[in-house]
């Protein structure tokens, strides 16, 4: 099986290309440029490497989110119109998620984050269980200090991950101290060989109705949502 793995929903952009359960090409970039211009031929680009023609894919898999609103779009967008004109199963995975997968060997809880602004974080926690991810507390859209709080409560070894760490790593040191475990800069950087592997053998979502995880609205959606409330 052939299976192109597409992560556009931060500023990180990687394609991964997987064959029978192997990683046969990556490519990932950390640069604050425009995704909608550099990800097609990204994928165009790893497939001429690996001789791979679109007609020989036989899965894809997105990261739908949470993170740049137009970054997730854009990777939506392209995996489910390359998946609709191919006529193969698409599968959406959670870009925190993804980033969890970093921490496979650690035994602890794992809280991947990523900035939202005013002092809140779209973050969850997870915890690796039998060589299985599962997720301790559901992801939210909510106050770094909330997440704080809750896992020094627990009084267990947390791993945190995000792209933005530095905004919050003195708050996380001065609430949990030594239980707060952070790994070098390159363990921040969600993988999207991993996002192929953690949507390998999962059920496909519906093409058309697969949806972008925001885990809240773009702040335009929200005051539309309000007036429209507001006038009814």
């Amino acid at each position: 099986m052939n299976v192109l793995a597409i992560d556009a929903s931060n500023q990180v952009m990687g394609v991964a290309i997987l064959k029978n359960n192997e990683v046969i090409g990556e490519y990932v970039t950390n640069i604050a440029k425009n995704h909608s211009v550099r990800l097609m031929p990204a994928i165009e680009q790893l497939m001429k490497e690996v001789s791979l023609t679109p007609d020989g894919l036989d899965k894809i898999v997105v990261a739908k989110g949470p993170g740049s609103y137009t970054g997730v779009r854009i990777g939506l967008s392209t995996a489910k119109t390359m998946a609709w004109a191919l006529d193969i199963p698409v599968v959406g995975v959670s870009s925190l998620e993804v980033l969890a997968h970093q921490g496979r060997l650690f035994e602890g809880y794992i809280c991947p984050f990523f900035d939202a602004r005013r002092g809140l974080v779209y973050s969850g926690v997870y915890q690796y269980k039998n060589e299985n991810l599962e997720l301790v507390y559901e992801e939210k859209n909510i106050a770094m200090d909330a997440v704080l709080d809750l896992l020094a409560k627990g009084n267990k070894k947390v791993l945190f991950l995000s792209p933005d760490l530095s905004l919050h790593k003195e708050k996380i040191m001065d609430v949990l101290g030594n239980l707060a475990i952070i790994p070098e800069g390159p363990y921040h950087i969600a993988k999207p060989s991993l996002l192929g592997m953690a949507g390998l053998n999962r059920d496909a979502d519906d093409t058309h109705g697969l949806t972008p995880n925001y885990l809240r609205l773009a702040e335009a959606e929200a005051k539309w949502l309000k007036a429209q409330k507001e006038n009814n």
